[in-house]
């Protein structure tokens, strides 16, 4: 054991993140599998296209048309599509169906996220110590605090919950779900471009290469086969003393 810092290298966290994101994206999704069961996100799914179906077939047109057959529309056909689209805009049952379904998504996708992160980045590194997610476990890395005391479950939360799940996760994937609907345009790619940038430079310009979760909880990832934790900061103190008296007691007068 070495009480330096050892850094962990840069393909073994790869390497981790990679497993740790496969087990994270199945269990959050098995999350948001029953939570659509629970909440009837598929009643709404199947009420917003039965209406869809209706304002199609009352004036005529393909409301599920792809990008390449409207291209080739009519100018005449083009007004029909426009005419259904309006008229299925305006209809009560097909706006609170397409506004639950929004509702729905955002709910489902925050709780299933967050859900997965308190499972495989607090619960299972709580209960393994030290950090240890699956993916760290097999590939033999740990999490510390930054002075080398063992870290503790509150700043585990901080790391794992409001830096991985809040600011990583949840403001990229709420810019993505905005895009979608097209509430926002070009500007949501830059922000996720910008997003990406901070990342990356706040990885390179720190010594540790963290990332920002390990900035807000003031931890690092290491090597957990060569680096010495201490349990507590006064352990750290203690064997600090200890060094450097017997550094001193070597010196010669």
């Amino acid at each position: 054991m070495i009480y330096d810092l050892q850094k962990a290298s840069m393909w073994k966290r790869i390497s981790a993140f990679l497993f740790d994101l496969i087990l994270l994206s199945i269990v959050s999704v098995l999350f948001a599998w029953a939570l659509s069961k629970a909440l009837g996100y598929d009643r709404y799914q199947t009420a917003l296209q039965d209406r869809r179906t209706y304002f199609g077939q009352e004036y005529g047109v393909n409301l599920e048309m792809p990008l390449s057959e409207y291209d080739q529309l009519t100018e005449e056909e083009n007004k029909l599509l426009e005419t259904a689209y309006d008229a299925l805009s305006a209809d009560p049952a097909a706006v609170k169906a397409y506004g639950m379904i929004v509702q729905l998504t955002i709910l489902i996708t925050s709780f299933s996220l967050l859900l997965g992160y308190l499972v495989m980045e607090f619960f299972i590194p709580m209960r393994q110590g030290n950090g240890m997610t699956l993916g760290k476990r097999i590939f033999g890395l740990g999490v510390m605090q930054t002075d080398g005391v063992k870290i503790t479950n509150v700043l585990l939360f901080v790391r794992a919950i409001l830096g991985k799940y809040a600011i990583e996760t949840m403001i990229p994937a709420f810019i993505v779900m905005m895009l979608f609907w097209g509430s926002i345009g070009i500007v949501g790619l830059i922000v996720l471009g910008l997003i990406l940038i901070v990342e990356a430079a706040v990885m390179i310009s720190t010594p540790t290469n963290s990332l920002i979760h390990d900035l807000l909880a003031n931890t690092v990832v290491v090597d957990y086969a060569s680096q010495m934790i201490f349990e507590t900061r006064e352990d750290m103190i203690h064997y600090k003393e200890k060094i450097h008296a017997e550094m001193a007691a070597k010196q010669e007068y």
